[in-house]
């Protein structure tokens, strides 16, 4: 068998100019590839923000490692147990039984410990439910069993990645499942819901909120299972990211409240747009044009200095990164930086109107897959050597070969005006200072506590 020895495999129909590219989806659905930067979060690490919350997986031995290795890594095994199910479970029609006594089993073990947990999420995989289980009786046998327990329904079930719900955005509705619906309303207090991160206070909507007196809730702020259950009293629940929405409109449907959805952007205007509709909202003091004015100013002064010391250095975007990798490619190119790569295989609806503007103004774009099969031949250091390249996201560093890059995941809060000038600094740091790519994307869920970090 002849092989190229040209240092770059053929990855010809996996990497296309925008200008050919198609909206929503570049590329034709083929055998997938799974690019080897593990800093994304998985399910696990989701349902971890719930504090003390005991995750209980009932699958196979196969399906367990993936989930047991994350819990591990995070240094949190105490909050993890598992329910092995073996291939003749299925078929004795004991398979609810089975379920049901071996979490009973693990939760009698931890209350001798007194060690029983406020919520356990008991987890189900992909076979459990082609198998129709009665999972709603399981729960119910569990509640009667435990009634001091709030008890969750979660699903491991990977086989929903390209229909409907994705995993992700269900284990980002389940883990708000335990609020109640009988919970007193603060007026005077908001929640955000479904970010893996929490606003710094200098976020410009936590600001113009705290400004104005209001209490400021989230997931990720929370230190105990009080806490959690607070989220419940907020008067409305505000939304920004894609997979965090469906968690917010189920809240609205089943606790009443008012759900807020303000778009993760990079574009002035529509920051702009989702601070003025918050205060329209809340009927509060927005502010006014010369604050927006010197906003503005100081994220474009904030990405002038970043662009006078990175040049005109080729850039590349990740989708792991950012919800939004055409709108901060369009707030790059726009200020000057030489963005030449983006690393995604769809794109949001949020995203249209920023595919068609670059598919205009910038037709040399590069829209690169990250699951594309060809893609396997990509990351190896292919650019070795090659001009310098400042990565934004674990996969465009892998994919780019570079030492450079921004570490981020899912926007990591940089939200707004705020959000534009932490960005911008970061991007100076990680263009100075190499690293080791290769080890830091072997580790699972960024900022997660892994004990590897």
């Amino acid at each position: 068998m002849l092989k190229k020895i040209n240092g770059r495999m053929d990855i010809s129909g996996a990497e296309i100019s925008i200008k050919e590219a198609r909206y929503p989806a570049p590329f034709e659905p083929a055998l997938e590839y799974n690019m080897p930067a593990r800093g994304h979060w998985n399910i696990v690490h989701t349902a971890m923000l719930v504090p003390g919350l005991h995750q209980i997986y009932a699958c196979a031995r196969g399906c367990l490692r993936g989930v047991i290795l994350t819990a591990g890594e995070m240094m949190e095994m105490e909050r993890m147990s598992f329910v092995t199910l073996e291939e003749n479970d299925y078929f004795n029609g004991r398979i609810e039984d089975e379920i049901t006594e071996g979490v009973t089993h693990i939760l009698e073990q931890l209350e001798e410990k007194k060690k029983l947990p406020p919520a356990v999420m008991v987890v189900l995989s992909c076979i459990q439910l082609f198998a129709g289980i009665d999972f709603p009786d399981i729960l119910e046998k569990l509640r009667q069993r435990f009634p001091e327990v709030d008890f969750i329904d979660g699903y491991m079930h990977p086989t929903m990645r390209k229909s409907g719900l994705t995993p992700d955005q269900v284990m980002r509705r389940q883990i708000y499942d335990a609020l109640k619906e009988n919970t007193s309303i603060e007026e005077k207090s908001v929640t955000f819901i479904g970010n893996d991160h929490a606003f710094p206070d200098s976020a410009d909507q936590v600001k113009m909120l705290k400004e104005n007196g209001y209490t400021v809730r989230d997931l990720a702020l929370c230190k105990n299972y009080g806490e959690y259950l607070d989220l419940a009293r907020s008067s409305l629940f505000i939304t920004n990211i894609p997979p965090g929405r469906h968690a917010g409109e189920a809240l609205q449907k089943r606790l009443g409240r008012k759900v807020l959805h303000l778009p993760v952007s990079y574009s002035y205007k529509e920051i702009r747009h989702n601070l003025l509709l918050l205060a329209e909202e809340l009927k509060i003091v927005s502010p006014a044009e010369e604050e927006f004015r010197k906003m503005e100013e100081k994220a474009d002064l904030a990405l002038q200095k970043a662009k006078e010391i990175i040049g005109n250095t080729a850039i590349s975007i990740d989708h792991t990164a950012t919800f939004r990798p055409l709108g901060m490619a369009r707030l790059l190119l726009e200020k000057g930086f030489h963005v030449t790569k983006i690393h995604a295989d769809a794109f949001t609806g949020e995203e249209k109107e920023d595919f068609f503007f670059l598919k205009e103004n910038h037709p040399s774009l590069m829209i690169a897959s990250t699951v594309n099969a060809k893609m396997r031949f990509a990351g190896k250091g292919v650019n070795k050597g090659e001009e310098k390249i400042l990565a934004i996201g674990q996969g465009a560093a892998y994919f780019a070969g570079t030492p450079y890059f921004v570490n981020i995941i899912a926007d990591a809060s940089l939200f707004g005006f705020d959000g534009i000038i932490r960005l911008a600094e970061k991007m100076v740091e990680s263009f100075k200072i190499p690293q080791n790519t290769e080890q830091i994307i072997q580790i699972k869920g960024l900022g997660c506590g892994s004990c590897l970090l």
